[in-house]
């Protein structure tokens, strides 16, 4: 299982890459089927260049699995995000049925899993996954703190 959380994970940062290197927020995710055994999914932010507020990476990598396993649901399958979850992000991991979601840093002003509302705690959501924080967290957290020290140059 460890193998599969580090992989995913980095995975899910050269995701992040491919946002920043085309102007956008360096945020990656990706969607593993264990019965698969695969990775089925990914995405990456890209809500500034496409001008479409709900193109964050977690919405994008939900789009493309349903898409591949051609259901609304992904029961069984595990999200991979290099950020907290905020919440739009955490309903559709909710409205998806995704088992378990790793993410690897904290957002403190948008996060919506671990900070602020927590709303796998409360009565807004239908579906709660398993939740593994902190996956290569410095990872994920350096390369979102190089990405806004450059923007304010």
């Amino acid at each position: 299982m460890k193998y599969f959380d580090n992989h995913c994970m980095h995975k899910a940062l050269e995701f992040a890459m491919i946002a920043q290197q085309k102007g956008d927020i360096p945020i990656g995710a990706v969607i593993y089927d264990p019965k698969q055994k695969k990775i089925i999914s990914s995405g990456y932010n890209s809500n500034n260049i496409s001008y479409d507020p709900t193109a964050h990476a977690e919405i994008v990598a939900i789009r493309n699995a349903c898409n591949v396993m051609n259901s609304k649901r992904l029961e069984g399958c595990h999200l991979y995000v290099t950020l907290e979850p905020c919440a739009m992000c955490a309903a559709a991991i909710s409205y998806a049925r995704i088992e378990r979601l790793y993410f690897g840093g904290y957002d403190s002003k948008f996060g919506a899993v671990d900070s602020n509302i927590k709303i796998y705690q409360s009565n807004l959501s239908l579906y709660v996954p398993q939740v593994y924080s902190g996956i290569l967290e410095k990872e994920s957290i350096s390369l979102l703190q190089k990405y806004f020290t450059n923007q304010r140059k």
